[in-house]
């Protein structure tokens, strides 16, 4: 009588013929880090508008080139979730991810677009602080993707972005209180308003790429 083999057989075989179809899920990793990093570059750019003679026209063309990388960068994760078998984590996460980490730049180079639109010759201190709290944001976001991949040591992340983004929202009300005690003109408090708006919202979009992997870290551990 013939002995069987076959379970144990079909198992590794198996085994290797789906290791074929998996994907090369670094990339996925790597392009959130590349976009992570993006940002870092993007907020050092908006920090130059600390400088009072800094050309805010020439640091907006600049925030327009990085918005591209962004969104070049951003549109690679969904290409290759077409063509990808497996995915390292639920599709929809990939795209909330993705598409949360270029909300940020978004919202980051509205505001010097705004600044050069409105012709503001120099940005209030205040702002510069929270644009101060958003390169902060930037540094410990690009410090937190490549551990996505582990899944590890990423609820320090989250609750770093939770408190910087509470600071940036102190910071936003503590300037609206400033604009708004009667000593600048109607027209220059709606301009720096809206500035300080996507400023506000660039923070917000920040903590939301955090909640984004916390939901993630959370569903696959």
């Amino acid at each position: 009588m013939p002995i069987r083999h076959a379970p144990r057989t079909r198992t590794r075989k198996g085994a290797f013929a789906f290791s074929r179809f998996k994907p090369k899920n670094d990339l996925f990793y790597d392009l959130f880090s590349s976009s992570a990093h993006t940002l870092a570059t993007a907020t050092k750019v908006l920090a130059e508008l600390f400088d009072p003679e800094a050309d805010i026209a020439a640091i907006a063309t600049r925030m327009v080139e990085l918005e591209h990388e962004c969104d070049r960068i951003t549109d690679e994760p969904f290409r290759t979730l077409n063509s990808s078998f497996v995915t390292p984590f639920d599709r929809s996460d990939i795209y909330l991810l993705g598409s949360s980490l270029d909300d940020v730049m978004d919202h980051m180079e509205a505001a010097t677009h705004l600044a050069t639109l409105y012709r503001v010759p120099r940005i209030p201190p205040h702002l510069c602080d929270v644009i101060g709290v958003l390169d902060n944001c930037a540094k410990v976001t690009s410090d937190a993707m490549p551990r996505l991949a582990t899944m590890k040591n990423l609820e320090p992340y989250w609750i770093e972005m939770n408190a910087l983004e509470n600071r940036a929202d102190q910071m936003y009300r503590s300037f609206l209180a400033e604009l708004f005690d009667g000593n600048v003109d109607a027209l220059t408090v709606m301009k720096l308003k809206d500035i300080a708006d996507e400023l506000e919202d660039a923070a917000d979009a920040f903590e939301r790429v955090s909640h984004v992997v916390e939901s993630i870290v959370l569903k696959e551990s």
